[in-house]
């Protein structure tokens, strides 16, 4: 008996070390499971709320620079804008948040949920913008509601302002935000995501210089996004302000003259190369493109057939019509095949072969010399002219006077126009060049394109007597405390060796345009100032099967210097399916050039008539309206 009771109580131990060792294995395999837990399946939110709990940073946008113009006129400046925000880890239910973010702001909830998307991809501890440019009413709304907005901020940043609406939208491009292949690029590296940059014009070109330096604050904030302290800060730093060569002035006068007409028209100083002004018309609305551009306004401006959206001073190669005769006429005088006197008859068509080369004037010029051919626009002295010069040397005297190629004048993708050579055909179509195709060369139709900005170019170079600028629009580049970081002085692509008497005797007949009876660019004329000129009209079709239809209706072009004894401005003009170039072109050139002499006080301003007063009849007028000369100069069709 006593052995077995010594049995049993040498066993109670034994138990009770077998249930203490099980429910310490039971403790340790809780503790496992909830270290699995906490560190595997929660490790992620725990990450995130670590993050949180300790560091936040706020980027601070900066300012683009200004752009000015020549006068320091603001053309392009800046505005605050609000933007809401979120911080994707404080977040608990997207969807939730979302939604009633959509209702508070009248967003779409899709695209907030394509944003929240995007932004996540690119930096998970980052602010993600959901909405830019939300209104003060809607600021409020949100403050409002900001307890049953987890992990929602809103943010100042700064946005373009437009203080002359669409004038120069096409000279100064649009912002918008930066895209995924932007963001991964070299161009843009130390850039945030969301951040606004140049998408086209100087806004494009001169992105760096524009952009400036985001800053940002380091701030400590507890797990539930509340506030501790700033860690540090760093301010941001404004983009350096772009002095342009544009003349306020004389830009909103250019693109007022063309109305509602489509063209393009260039206006440069020709002892400098520097643009005063730039003109696609009709032009955007660059704000448009930096925030939402509503499906309705996209689809107005890919229907318009005037083609807004087109650069058309830089890009729109044209054929440049009879304003290519000064090119044919100085060829003609340099290679001694013509002079001041050579005459020829024009009947009304020159027969070449078995083909007939109207002239605009069918019924005929008679004898014509070359400053007659040049006032009236013959175009059977050039066909003559041409055939002898031959294309090559057409060629070789069109690029002398900056025809042909891209200037680089700093705005991207810029054309190159068009100068035909033999071997050029021969290289493009594999065939010879024919004679009978100089022809229509000689008068700046057939295979033949310029840009206006080439015919500007060219313009000035005859007007200086042979320098070639190259054409430039940034003056100087400012820093944000004034300090002028860069200038660009006039640089000299080019001279042409051309004698002083084919100079004179172009320059005769290109005055005789616009000053004498019978001049096809008469209404450009100025009775204060001597201009010089030439009309052109060009074909868009050979034979108009449309009749009247806006499509199939010629280019009407101008080209223009003054004052005559002493050239200062060059002006380009197009007039897209203007029909003349005497008649559609040609005033929009006078306007610019008037308010050119005005701004110089060389022509006095015209002077308006209030209401009430008396007027040239000894009558009243009922209206404010503006005196200016008239012109009573005949004009041809050109």
């Amino acid at each position: 008996m006593r052995e077995q009771h010594l049995a049993r109580e040498s066993r109670e131990p034994s138990r009770r070390l077998v249930g203490l060792a099980v429910a310490v294995s039971v403790l340790f395999f809780l503790l496992l499971l909830r270290l699995w837990y906490l560190q595997i399946v929660k490790a992620e939110t725990f990450q995130n709320l670590s993050e949180s709990n300790r560091l936040r940073l706020v980027p601070v946008a900066a300012s683009r620079g200004t752009i000015l113009d020549r006068n320091g006129a603001v053309l392009v400046g800046n505005s605050p804008s609000f933007s809401v925000a979120v911080m994707a880890q404080e977040v608990a239910d997207k969807d939730a948040l979302l939604d009633r973010l959509a209702v508070l702001i009248g967003a779409d909830p899709a695209e907030l949920r394509e944003k929240w998307d995007k932004g996540r991809k690119r930096n998970r501890y980052q602010p993600v913008i959901l909405a830019s440019g939300i209104t003060r009413d809607q600021l409020e709304i949100l403050e409002e509601n900001r307890l049953f907005l987890p992990g929602l901020d809103v943010e100042m940043h700064p946005i373009r302002e437009y203080p002359h609406g669409l004038l120069g939208s096409h000279l100064f491009g649009h912002l918008g935000e930066m895209s995924e292949q932007e963001m991964g690029s070299e161009r843009f590296k130390g850039y945030n995501p969301g951040d606004y940059v140049g998408k086209g014009g100087i806004e494009r070109s001169w992105e760096k210089d524009l952009h400036g330096a985001d800053g940002g604050r380091q701030i400590e904030v507890d797990a539930m996004g509340r506030f501790l302290r700033t860690v540090s800060e760093k301010s941001p730093t404004t983009g350096n302000s772009l002095v342009l060569t544009i003349d306020l002035e004389i830009q909103k006068q250019a693109e007022a003259a063309f109305g509602d007409q489509a063209g393009a028209a260039v206006a440069m100083d020709v002892t400098s190369g520097e643009i005063l002004a730039f003109v696609s018309n009709p032009g955007f609305d660059p704000a448009l493109f930096a925030g939402k551009l509503s499906p309705k306004q996209w689809n107005e401006y890919l229907t318009d057939k005037r083609h807004p959206l087109e650069n058309k001073a830089l890009k729109g190669q044209y054929p440049p019509g009879s304003t290519f005769k000064i090119v044919t006429a100085i060829a003609g005088l340099e290679e001694g095949l013509i002079d001041e006197n050579t005459t020829v008859h024009c009947s009304g068509s020159y027969k070449f072969g078995n083909r007939a080369f109207g002239c605009w004037n069918r019924h005929g010029h008679g004898a014509v010399n070359l400053r007659k051919a040049l006032r009236e626009s013959c175009d059977v002295y050039f066909y003559r002219l041409g055939e002898r010069l031959g294309v090559d040397r057409i060629a070789k005297y069109s690029k002398i006077l900056g025809l042909g190629a891209p200037y680089g004048i700093g705005l991207e993708s810029e054309k190159g126009g068009l100068i035909p050579t033999s071997e050029w055909k021969e290289r493009r179509f594999g065939k010879k060049w024919l004679t009978g195709e100089t022809l229509p060369v000689s008068i700046g139709q057939g295979y033949v394109l310029a840009t206006p900005i080439q015919l500007a170019v060219m313009t000035a170079t005859v007007a200086n007597q042979g320098t070639l600028f190259r054409p430039h629009l940034v003056k100087k580049v400012v820093s944000p405390e004034g300090k002028v970081l860069r200038e660009f002085l006039p640089e000299v692509i080019g001279r042409a060796a051309i004698r002083p008497e084919s100079w004179s005797a172009v320059t005769k007949g290109l005055s005789a345009v616009v000053n004498e009876a019978g001049g096809t660019g008469g209404r450009a004329r100025l009775y204060e100032v001597r201009v010089a000129g030439k009309t052109g009209t060009s074909q868009v079709v050979k034979l108009r099967k449309g009749g009247s239809q806006y499509q199939y209706r010629d280019h009407a072009l101008f080209v223009a210097f003054a004052p005559v004894e002493k050239p200062e401005i060059a002006v380009a003009v197009v007039v897209e399916h203007g029909e003349h170039g005497g008649s559609a072109a040609a005033p929009i050139a006078g306007k610019i050039l008037r308010t050119y002499f005005q701004g110089k006080g060389v022509i006095k301003k015209p002077v308006p008539r209030i209401k009430g007063t008396p007027d040239d009849s000894g009558g009243t007028t009922d209206s404010v309206e503006t005196v200016e000369p008239t012109d009573e100069v005949q004009d041809g069709n050109d």
